[in-house]
């Protein structure tokens, strides 16, 4: 593409809050989810689940639910696995040494609600009865629950893993000498409970096999319809252009829907063996038991600082919980923690050393920001620092932080940072603060008795990242014969409001009017291979292959403009849908015009192309586009009851240019709210034997509007690398937000001698908390 083509449109439609195309259908409820699709003469699925964390399965009798009227299959694991041909995740690759995940549980289960059969009937109703009347001999074998003690345990999970230990890596060897000299050094040991995405729409799939062409479609709520049909083709060996996956509506997904899981493979399996369609719609226990989890570390963090509180060096070693069946493969991408553990600083030395570990609980999936363990300690490390060595947060942040000027920078464990200033959002944020009036406000509060918090958490993030399959993305854009613009993209509407951005980025591509843009995604039958929404990569990865795309289709509409208004290509520009000379703006044709001329009238146009469509696989340069945020949280809390009141929340975020305010908000807001949840309230706890006990709302606690003060905005735009200079938005909120929680907590029981380090931060932790530090003290005084 030439300078010159560049000019021939203007932006109009990036950077504006331009309303989100799939509102009207989802607020009026017309959206199109997985369980509202009808097949003819479609079957239903349900699982027989484990109600032992650890158990050998010793037989399993039928009998009874096939002859329950209306079932059709009770497949066991010897009628499935067997067909597995390849079961690779191409987020890892098919060399990696992945660890085991059969699609039925086969001769032991693993954790509660282990998928052990699956039962197929002509109604959901009918196969939850029948589920029941399937009859499982179990003899219960001592399970590991917590993770943390399972490394070396007398339980193994797998054989394959005697010691429990998946895997693990280690950086540089922390220097000791250096810890052991430097004026200060602050050490915590911080636990972070295991808590999961929950989407509002839960997991689910409509496989329909046709046998006279060897056709397979799915219909799934996905992040990936590409990777899924072609983890789909593999699995069951069969060609990729076999397979169409749909994706239409999915309500939520926040990384747990990236990869194809057990009960995906189960269902793509047993499509072959029954007579029509087979629908999965999972239910919220079973989601909540069965559908992975998240987060789930324990580590002890540690900086030295000199005299005036630079950091000397960082260290950090932590284990991470993975369940029994993770997916996919997590020994790497757990490295991540301890890579960005230096985070948004000027840090000289860092080291790393952690353990996956497996456990009688359900497998490590993604979740919104998976390294996000990283930011929570150390944040919460710095607070803890500041505090002993008698400095403000803020002061000591600021010592720290990394500027502007200071790009590129080459953090100690090798990650490049680039195209950021933290120290700019973190200005912003203090600002937008008022930290002076903050300080005096908390004074005076706590002069009154009352007891109020402010917190910090500042991070940087690498989105869009540029790595196997996700360094590509494609996308077509076609100009209709009415002159109306279709562009295809992998996509979906999974909440990142993908739908509406495509639409902004190819109206000014192509200088079209917006009304006259649509979007078409989630289809492999019609998109162009993408790897999906996962990684923050949306934003920066289509708007490089709109870009690519829209740069050839504006050619073919210039060349077909300037035949037919017999002028140069260079003199016309495009806006408003309409190619018009610059030097004659009464001389103009409009894109229906021009279409009209290119379908119906080829013979007319002189020997130009009558191509009006284009399709490009945008393949990123830049490695990493790096965004940072600041949050600031201010708090109270009631000592008697233990009870959180978040009194404010602020987030300057720098995603780079903006292709619409109220995206990059929305999502930050939505992660932010996921972020409070695991702060406070969120916690997929187990008993000592590995059974759930919060398997349903009731237990497992979500945060409610009554929970989440009003979210205030600020905006930095440094440009990325790439194209727009767009950087990705969608994971930074559930990163930020609970260590600016959990620390305006322990600001405000700062007086008191308490400091939460155990998450969440419940009511009845938080006054267990106050009541033994005043035991302490009282047993200081008597003795």
């Amino acid at each position: 593409m030439t300078d010159t083509a560049v000019d021939t449109v203007s932006t109009r439609y990036a950077g504006r809050r331009v309303p989100r195309v799939e509102d009207g259908r989802l607020l009026t409820g017309h959206g199109a989810f997985v369980d509202d699709v009808t097949r003819p003469g479609m079957l239903h699925a349900c699982f027989v689940r484990s109600p032992f964390a650890h158990a050998t399965i010793d037989d399993i009798d039928t009998a009874a639910a096939l002859a329950l009227p209306g079932v059709h299959a009770v497949f066991t694991a010897a009628d499935l696995n067997p067909d597995v041909v390849e079961a690779w995740h191409a987020v890892a690759g098919k060399d990696i040494p992945d660890t085991p995940r059969p699609p039925l549980a086969e001769g032991e289960v693993k954790f509660v609600g282990d998928p052990v059969a699956l039962v197929v009937a002509d109604s959901r109703y009918v196969a939850e009865d029948a589920v029941d009347l399937v009859e499982v001999g179990y003899t219960p074998l001592p399970a590991v629950a917590d993770f943390r003690n399972a490394v070396g345990s007398d339980v193994i999970v797998h054989a394959a893993y005697p010691d429990n230990v998946a895997g693990g890596l280690a950086g540089a060897p922390p220097d000791e000498d250096l810890f052991a000299s430097a004026p200060h050094v602050v050490e915590e040991h911080i636990y972070q409970q295991m808590y999961v995405p929950v989407p509002m729409e839960t997991r689910g799939m409509v496989v329909e096999w046709s046998s006279s062409t060897g056709e397979l479609t799915v219909w799934a709520s996905t992040q990936t319809p590409h990777e899924l049909r072609a983890f789909a083709a593999r699995l069951l060996g069969i060609p990729a252009q076999g397979v169409r996956v749909i994706m239409r509506d999915t309500g939520g997904a926040f990384g747990q829907k990236v990869v194809p899981m057990r009960e995906d493979m189960c269902i793509l399996l047993a499509a072959r063996k029954v007579p029509a369609a087979l629908k999965w719609i999972e239910d919220r226990r079973e989601n909540l038991m069965s559908a992975g989890q998240s987060r789930h570390v324990d580590g002890t963090v540690r900086m030295a600082f000199d005299d005036d509180g630079k950091i000397l060096a960082a260290d950090i070693d932590f284990v991470q919980d993975v369940g029994a069946y993770p997916t996919p493969y997590p020994v790497l991408t757990t490295a991540a923690i301890g890579m960005f553990f230096p985070g948004p600083y000027r840090v000289p030395k860092a080291s790393f050393a952690y353990k996956t570990v497996f456990s009688n609980t359900p497998g490590l999936h993604a979740y919104r920001g998976p390294w996000q363990y990283e930011t929570l300690t150390r944040e919460m490390l710095l607070d803890s620092a500041a505090r002993k060595i008698g400095i403000d947060p803020v002061e000591l942040r600021r010592i720290n932080i990394l500027r502007g000027d200071e790009m590129p920078y080459v953090n100690p464990n090798g990650m490049p940072y680039d195209n950021c200033a933290p120290a700019d959002t973190f200005e912003q944020a203090v600002k937008i603060l008022d930290h002076e009036g903050f300080r005096k406000e908390q004074a005076d509060a706590l002069a009154q008795g009352r007891y109020v918090g402010l917190g910090f958490s500042a991070y940087i993030e690498p989105t869009g990242a540029a790595t196997g399959h996700l360094a590509t993305e494609g996308a077509t854009v076609r100009m209709e014969p009415t002159g109306k613009v279709n562009v295809y993209v992998n996509g979906g509407s999974a909440g990142n409001s993908i739908e509406t951005t495509v639409v902004q980025l190819t109206a000014d591509a192509l200088g079209a009017d917006i009304d006259d843009v649509s979007t078409i995604q989630g289809d492999t039958a019609v998109t162009p291979y993408g790897a999906g929404t996962q990684g923050s990569r949306s934003g920066p990865m289509t708007a490089g292959a709109v870009h690519e795309a829209g740069a050839i289709l504006r050619g073919q509409i210039l060349a077909i403009a300037a035949q037919m208004l017999g002028a140069a290509e260079t003199d016309i520009e495009l806006a408003d849908s309409r190619a018009t000379l610059r030097t004659d703006p009464a001389r103009s044709v409009t894109f229906a015009e021009i279409a009209y001329r290119s379908y119906y009238e080829p013979a007319q146009l002189g020997g130009v192309p009558a191509t009006l469509e284009a399709t490009a696989r945008f393949t990123s340069q830049a490695m990493i586009h790096w965004a940072n945020a600041t949050h600031v949280c201010t708090c109270e809390v009631d000592v008697d009851t233990g009870k959180v009141t978040l009194t404010r929340y602020i987030v300057s975020e720098d995603v780079g240019p903006m292709i619409n305010p109220n995206v990059v908000e929305g999502q930050v807001a939505g992660g932010t709210v996921q972020g409070i949840g695991g702060a406070l309230l969120e916690n997929l706890a187990y008993d000592d034997a590995g059974n759930p006990v919060a398997s349903t709302f009731v237990d497992y606690l979500l945060p409610t509007a009554t929970e989440v003060p009003p979210i205030e905005f600020g905006h930095v735009e440094i440009p990325g690398p790439g194209v727009g200079g767009y950087k990705g938005a969608g994971e930074g909120g559930a990163i930020g937000s609970p260590p600016a929680v959990i620390n305006a907590i322990n600001d405000a029981l700062a007086p008191l001698g308490v400091t939460v380090t155990d998450l969440p931060a419940t009511p009845a932790t938080i006054v267990d908390l106050i009541e033994r530090a005043g035991r302490g003290k009282d047993h200081e005084q008597w003795s």
